[in-house]
């Protein structure tokens, strides 16, 4: 599978591409990465340094890529964090660039916008971006359950809430919703999980809750359940497979105690993970 991953770039650890290109690569895909920004480090470090790339730069270099016939077989395009809005529109001519080569392509987004910890922490016209005009050009969401409740004006809760919500932004678009950090609260404890809406049905995956926060665990989960799911067209299989991955990934990271991603030490976990964890069909 080609894939065209449009996110940013940090050299010091893992978030972005550089969180979702190796897990691809590794499980056999050839990804085009397209850089937004290049930073030194994440951002949650309070500093970094490194420049950011306008929406001119991202479409030169996807016409570049277009000029040499890259785009013809692309299967998949992902996109997760904008920093502004014209790097959501210099993704979404992209993406409108590759379904003329392809018809076939799939646009995966991850709307990153915030989580219930810290709030909504990109800029306004951001959200309304991604809310109004991204979201509805995407095939295929990810959001965490905080961010599909900013995007359709609910305050999902339980899982008849999450579905609601879910059904909610499917109607102005994507046909397949994954949501991450599910934390119903009458889920067991020490618990969190995922859930996938594609079709008529709907799949919940459970796994044990880590006690931690690790920037970047959402870019993997993005790239592995939509590659999974392009390659397969079975949610529920590319559910099971995704949390399993990411699961060994994180206790990895929490194990080795460092603050970022042990995402290359991980590698055997995205091919032939320890554990699995089996979904169940609730709708």
């Amino acid at each position: 599978m080609r894939i065209l991953s449009i996110q940013s770039s940090v050299s010091y650890g893992h978030v972005g591409n550089s969180a979702a290109v190796f897990p691809l690569q590794r499980i056999g895909h050839e990804v085009m990465p397209v850089y937004t920004v290049v930073f030194s480090n994440h951002t949650g470090y309070g500093s970094w340094r490194g420049p950011l790339l306008s929406g001119d730069d991202v479409r030169g270099i996807v016409q570049g890529i277009d000029d040499r016939g890259g785009l013809d077989d692309v299967d998949l395009v992902l996109s997760g964090y904008q920093g502004g809005d014209d790097i959501g529109d210099a993704i979404l001519d992209s993406v409108a660039l590759v379904k003329q080569r392809n018809p076939g392509a799939l646009y995966a987004c991850d709307p990153v916008l915030g989580s219930a910890a810290s709030g909504c922490f990109v800029a306004p016209e951001v959200q309304q971006l991604i809310r109004d005009r991204v979201v509805p050009a995407a095939d295929l969401i990810t959001p965490n359950q905080f961010e599909l409740g900013f995007i359709t004006g609910t305050d999902p809760l339980s899982i008849d809430d999450t579905l609601a919500s879910v059904d909610l932004v499917r109607d102005s678009g994507p046909s397949t919703v994954l949501v991450t950090s599910v934390l119903r609260p009458d889920r067991p404890e020490d618990t969190i999980e995922m859930l996938v809406v594609h079709g008529d049905g709907a799949w919940i995956v459970q796994t044990p809750h880590l006690p931690f926060k690790a920037n970047g665990s959402g870019d993997v989960t993005a790239a592995l359940f939509s590659s999974h799911f392009r390659g397969s067209g079975d949610p529920a299989d590319a559910l099971e497979r995704t949390a399993a991955s990411v699961f060994e990934l994180l206790q990895n990271t929490l194990d080795s105690g460092s603050r970022e991603l042990r995402l290359i030490e991980s590698q055997e976990a995205y091919v032939a993970p320890q554990r699995s964890f089996a979904s169940r069909r609730i709708r």
